[in-house]
């Protein structure tokens, strides 16, 4: 695993932690279509499998970090909204998938300096207008789901969600110990 630390690693802690992230993202992406096999059957499972080719854009997010800083930071919240709304499309709003604009937002808001506060505040709003404009405008998706799969979906979501942004706050707080840092 040591040419995967040193495929994330950086001295800018902003940098390294959008890194982080980027590929713990990418690793779970393949995972989801498993998720809805189990509660959507075969047919949930086919219509996610869009949603893992996203794996391999955040796990590019490394490399295009290295070459640009701030698009490369800027990306990664980015892939997440897009993400989003593909499977807000393909699952519908019954299964809680918008949810996920929410550590978009908190994505954005704690990868980015003080001085970058513009990008940060424009891609910090942008999932929580994207949601106000998307609701209600979105089907079923394209898989029927029976009242109780629905349910799940809502469940399984929103315990992703809050699992992710527990993550986020913990590499955050990775993030204020290198910048607090004494010296």
């Amino acid at each position: 695993m040591g040419w995967l630390g040193r495929y994330i690693a950086n001295d800018d802690p902003y940098l390294a932690a959008a890194n982080f992230v980027a590929v713990v993202i990418g690793w779970n992406q393949p995972f989801y279509p498993l998720y809805l096999w189990a509660i959507l059957g075969a047919e949930g499972a086919l219509v996610a499998s869009p949603d893992m080719l996203s794996a391999i854009a955040f796990l590019a997010v490394p490399a295009v970090t290295r070459r640009w800083s701030l698009a490369g930071r800027a990306l990664l919240p980015v892939l997440g909204i897009a993400n989003t709304l593909v499977c807000l499309f393909l699952l519908g709003e019954a299964s809680g998938v918008a949810l996920f604009l929410l550590p978009c937002a908190m994505l954005a808001a704690m990868l980015f300096r003080w001085r970058e506060r513009f990008v940060m505040v424009g891609l910090a709003a942008l999932p929580l207008v994207l949601w106000l404009l998307t609701r209600g405008r979105f089907g079923p998706g394209l898989v029927e789901a029976t009242p109780e799969q629905a349910a799940s979906l809502l469940t399984m979501n929103a315990v992703s969600v809050g699992c992710l942004m527990v993550f986020l706050g913990w590499v955050m707080a990775g993030i204020n110990r290198v910048v607090d840092r004494p010296g």
